[in-house]
């Protein structure tokens, strides 16, 4: 059973640049979260990515769906991190509002 973490964030930058900086910054998320998160295959749809990855050893799977001024992320946690699904929601809000902040 998986436990689903959601969190939308907020932007100013239209679809078009937050796509691109998603998709520059999605490879890196590894850096950001350490080898804790390691990305394992990501696919682009227009303004949706699906992605499976792996969290502490775990495999997991979830969306990014990017709207015109916010963008909507849900990842499935397996049974075992439900635990630490709101330290997961503050870490990935954070992330994603480095991304998304306008330079």
């Amino acid at each position: 059973m998986t436990k689903p973490v959601v969190v939308q964030i907020p932007h100013r930058l239209g679809k078009e640049e937050a796509v691109r900086r998603l998709k520059a910054g999605f490879g890196r998320a590894g850096t950001a979260f350490g080898s804790q998160f390691v990305v394992l295959e990501e696919n682009w749809s227009d303004q949706r990515l699906d992605f499976r990855a792996t969290v502490l050893g775990q495999a997991t799977g979830g969306a990014i769906d990017v709207a015109e001024d916010h963008v909507r992320i849900e990842l499935q946690l397996p049974w075992l991190l439900g635990m630490i699904a709101e330290q997961a929601k503050a870490l990935i809000e954070k992330q994603g509002k480095l991304l998304l902040e306008k330079k």
